[in-house]
């Protein structure tokens, strides 16, 4: 076996003995715990990308899951500050850019507690969301993770988080769903 005889140095001509068979069992538990976290990201229904940012297939064109978004936000009591069409500035310069809107929207209720455990936080609120198009045609809705600008902001015990993450994560699901 030369990968035994590489890695397995320390026995000197010795034969292995039952330390060799949990190393072995442990180093294959290993082996295959990160196969299937592998797996499991590969097939996820998130598209992992920007650190912070969570994002979700959406199966509605970049316009239709856009207003979906919107339209929940505003029954859930959500003040849309802007949507800005990121494609048709583009166009205004004589620019291509698949589709791609922001949202801008959020509520003191939610945005002030976690301003309260710091204030430095304020400069990501309110809320932003982006719904785009990538090159294949697949569409995409992404958002600020609450947990990742909790811990930006040196407060990752904020109670806000909680609820701000649970109710973005109800906007989106909305937004996809068939």
């Amino acid at each position: 076996m030369p990968w035994a005889s590489k890695h397995l140095i320390f026995f000197k001509g010795k034969t292995p003995g039952p330390l060799m068979g949990i190393f072995t069992e442990l180093t294959m538990k290993k082996i295959i715990q990160a196969v299937v976290v592998a797996l499991a990201f590969i097939f996820s229904t998130h598209a992992w990308g920007a650190e912070g940012l969570i994002i979700v297939k959406s199966p509605h064109s970049s316009k239709d899951t856009m207003d979906r978004l919107e339209t929940v936000a505003k029954q859930k009591g959500m003040t849309i500050f802007a949507r800005i069409d990121h494609s048709a500035g583009a166009a205004k310069v004589g620019m291509k850019l698949r589709s791609t809107e922001l949202l801008i929207f959020g509520n003191p209720q939610g945005g002030t507690p976690f301003m309260e455990c710091n204030q430095t936080v304020g400069i990501d609120l309110p809320v932003k969301a982006l719904v785009w198009e990538d090159a294949s045609g697949q569409v995409w809705l992404g958002y600020n993770d609450p947990e990742f600008l909790a811990r930006r902001h040196g407060v990752s015990q904020c109670p806000a988080v909680e609820n701000m993450r649970k109710a973005l994560a109800g906007f989106a699901q909305t937004a996809v769903s068939k």
